[in-house]
This record gives C-alpha cells, sequence and structure tokens, in this order.
C-alpha cells in the first residue's frame, strides 16, 4: 500500500535478503503479483469500475491461492477493506474502489500487493483511459521516468535521499510537484518497514541503503502545488486545487551495481485502450 507514513515508533526491522532461497521465493512473489497486477490494469476502460478492478483482484487471489495484503491496515475501527487503492485524477494515493464507471481521459493509479509465502509486495502503475490531456501525458511520463531513475539509484552505499532528491528533482523540472506526507518504504515480512523513503531530500542524508534490502520506491507526483488532504473517509487522500496525479511504486533489491527489480513492470504502456 503505497504512501503510508510510518510512525517514528513502530517496532518492524528492515529486512536484508541474504540467501538465495529467499531470494528465489522473493522473485516469484514479485512475478505472480506483477501477473496479477498485468490483469487489473487490462480491466481498464471506458464504462469500467474501479469496483469492478477490485473484484478482479479478490477473484485472481483465490486463484492463485495468495492473500491480497491491503486487507485489514489501518487504525482500528477503520481497517483498509480492499484488494487494492484506485484513486482516480485528482485522487492522489489511497483511492477506494467504488461504482463510479471510468471515462475517457481518467488518469487511474491502480496501488496493490499479495503476501505469498510470507512476504509481502506493494506496487503501482497510472494508466491514462484511451487518451488524455497533454498536460496529463506529460505527468505520467515525468512520474514513471523521475520514479524509476530514483529506484534505479537504490545501490549499496546511496541513501534514501539520493533516491527522494532525484524525484523531487525529475517533477520539479516539469513544472511538477510531490506529495511530501507520503513515503516509500522498506518490505518484507510486513508491508510497511524500515526504511522510509521520502520523495523529497538531499543527496547523501536519510538512511544508508546496504545490500540485500528490500525497498518500495514510490512518489505521487501533482499537477498544481503539492496541497492535499485526507477526505472524510480517512482513506483518501485528494488534492486541494483539484489537479490531478500520477504514481508509480517499483520494488527493488538492493545490490551493488544496480537494483534487482522484483515487479517487472518498467515497460507498460501508460494509455490503455
Amino acid at each position: 500500500m503505497g504512501g503510508i507514513k510510518i510512525l517514528p515508533s513502530h517496532k518492524s526491522k528492515h529486512m536484508i535478503i541474504k540467501d538465495k532461497q529467499t531470494l528465489e521465493t522473493y522473485k516469484q512473489a514479485g512475478k505472480l503479483s506483477a501477473k496479477i497486477l498485468a490483469q487489473l490494469r487490462e480491466k481498464i476502460a471506458v464504462g469500467v469500475t474501479p469496483l469492478e478492478v477490485d473484484q478482479l483482484a479478490d477473484e485472481l487471489c483465490k486463484q492463485h491461492n495468495v492473500e491480497p495484503n491491503f486487507k485489514g491496515v489501518g487504525k482500528v475501527g477503520n481497517t483498509y477493506r480492499h484488494a487494492t487503492c484506485i484513486s482516480v485524477n485528482d485522487i492522489v494515493v489511497h483511492g477506494i474502489p467504488n461504482s463510479r464507471a471510468f471515462k475517457k481521459g481518467d488518469l487511474v493509479k491502480v496501488d496493490f500487493g499479495i503476501r505469498y509465502e510470507g512476504l509481502n509486495t506493494d506496487h503501482c502503475f497510472t494508466v491514462g483511459v484511451e487518451k488524455v490531456k497533454p498536460r496529463d501525458l506529460k505527468l505520467i511520463k515525468a512520474a514513471r521516468d523521475g520514479i524509476l531513475a530514483a529506484a534505479k539509484q537504490a545501490i549499496v552505499g546511496n541513501y534514501t535521499g539520493d533516491l527522494g532528491f532525484i524525484m523531487q528533482a525529475e517533477a520539479n523540472k516539469h513544472g511538477f510537484t510531490v506529495a511530501k506526507e507520503f513515503v516509500g518504504h522498506g518490505i518484507g515480512l510486513t508491508l510497511h518497514d524500515d526504511p522510509q523513503i521520502p520523495s523529497y531530500g538531499q543527496p547523501q542524508t536519510g538512511s544508508k541503503l546496504k545490500k540485500g534490502m528490500v525497498l518500495c520506491v514510490e512518489a505521487q507526483y501533482l499537477g498544481g502545488d503539492d496541497t492535499v488532504y485526507i477526505d472524510q473517509d480517512g482513506w483518501t487522500v485528494k488534492t486541494l486545487d483539484l489537479a490531478n496525479s500520477a504514481m508509480f511504486e517499483y520494488m527493488v533489491v538492493v545490490q551493488e551495481k544496480q537494483p534487482l527489480f522484483l515487479t517487472p513492470t518498467l515497460d507498460w504502456p501508460i494509455i490503455s485502450r
């Protein structure tokens, strides 16, 4: 579940992969998770609803005998109840699937993860429905390219601030902003783990990356200013100025020269059928 801010008092420890068996299991988890996510992407079309996409996610998880790991996340009394977060247009992150059908020109963000043999996945893509406005297309491309550029720097000796600096700089270069309230994160036996990876920062600051760390590198790019708010449902995050947003999230394992991408979604088209 992208964008959750981990509280300083949490007691989880970051996972570091130290053996080939765990790495192979995580590769299988990422491959299956991406396979399901790809089918969710294919479902997106004019007239389809977010609830229908979410129902498909549940069905596919049952078919593959895995659990969608977003369910039950959150505060007591308002835990999340869906397999996916589906955020459309000015909804930045944590959009609750609803029955409002997608229409031509929508920007749709689908965030999804599974629990596979005790290991968690978490990744997200944005796609424009059929044809989008030029500025929205620019926004999607900037988000994809900026977050991917940051994820590729998840190598031994770099810092979380290096990644955040790249994400913010790429957004600003194209006239966009990032949502600073939400962060990328470590992942492993728990869905949200150390270290936190803000979508902004300065080089050589933050947590130093170590070999074997499993990270979710993400950011929310905003087409307007960086002011966002949480809706009354306690989940849905929206832009205050109603500007559209785009989000991508990539799972990587920190390595010496280049990271290993666990969720192979890098070359997915950014416009749907």
